[in-house]
């Protein structure tokens, strides 16, 4: 099985770099990760100024772009044809991606960009937490990731709590927590005395939202100690809606 590997917090990351070791007992991998930590950029492409990628090593590049970027390129310009992936693996993030945070997560959207092409991609996670165990956490995804190599249709979104591994419950297959948090800005002022902005920690997230049907979300999974492996749809469209507004739309 033949891997890609690529993240959003740079290929120096010590998230990408332990995940690296556990997947190359999968396959061969090829890694394909911004340069720069590029949190936080969702599924954006890089198209008003050239794209430079830095060759580190064989089928290893570091790129001056986005973690979609680094998918487009290596399956258009920087592998071969016979080195075409089976699995596209995006990771592992340094802090959760649960809840609205997978609409503005890097990770995430690079997970997403290997499923557009057909190709079965995962994205994983680890809580943040005093001491990041990254080794543990790749130890922990990797035979998941095994078990989730072989559909082509979804991205499927891991998230893992910051436990010992003794410690953690299991896993949990989940939906998108749907609550948002509170954004907190702290305003400060510039030399010259103007105001600006900076986001901070988003405020703790309110109760979990739930489903009739008690299938629990990624949050409260994580939170209770699980492993959270929530599918993620590609086509945004919200078919359940479409009766009702063509029935409002016929209206005159």
């Amino acid at each position: 099985m033949r891997i890609l590997l690529t993240n959003d917090d740079g290929i120096e990351a010590d998230g990408l770099v332990e995940l690296e070791r556990k997947l190359r007992k999968l396959g061969p991998v090829a890694v394909v990760a911004p340069i720069r930590p590029r949190s936080a950029v969702s599924q954006s492409i890089t198209l008003h100024k050239p794209i430079v990628v830095t060759p580190l090593g064989p089928r290893r590049f570091a790129v001056d772009g986005t973690p979609t970027d680094c998918v487009k390129l290596a399956l258009r310009e920087l592998l071969p044809p016979s080195h075409r992936p089976d699995l596209i693996v995006s990771g592992i993030n340094r802090g959760l991606n649960t809840g609205c945070d997978i609409l503005y997560s890097g990770t995430v959207a690079g997970a997403l960009e290997g499923a557009l092409h057909g190709i079965p991609s995962i994205a994983v996670s680890l809580e943040v937490s005093a001491r990041m165990n990254f080794r543990s956490a790749a130890a922990l995804a990797t035979p998941i990731i095994r078990r989730l190599a072989g559909d082509p249709r979804t991205a499927f979104n891991l998230n893992i709590p910051a436990l010992a591994r003794d410690r953690i419950r299991g896993i949990r297959v989940t939906r998108q927590e749907s609550a948002l948090t509170r954004d907190l800005f702290e305003r400060r002022r510039d030399p010259r005395g103007r105001p600006y902005f900076w986001l901070g920690a988003a405020a703790p997230a309110p109760a979990f939202t739930t489903e009739p049907n008690g299938l629990w979300t990624d949050a409260r999974a994580v939170q209770s100690g699980y492993i959270s492996v929530t599918p993620l749809a590609r086509d945004l469209t919200a078919h359940s809606e479409v009766p009702r507004l063509e029935a409002r739309l016929r209206k005159k």
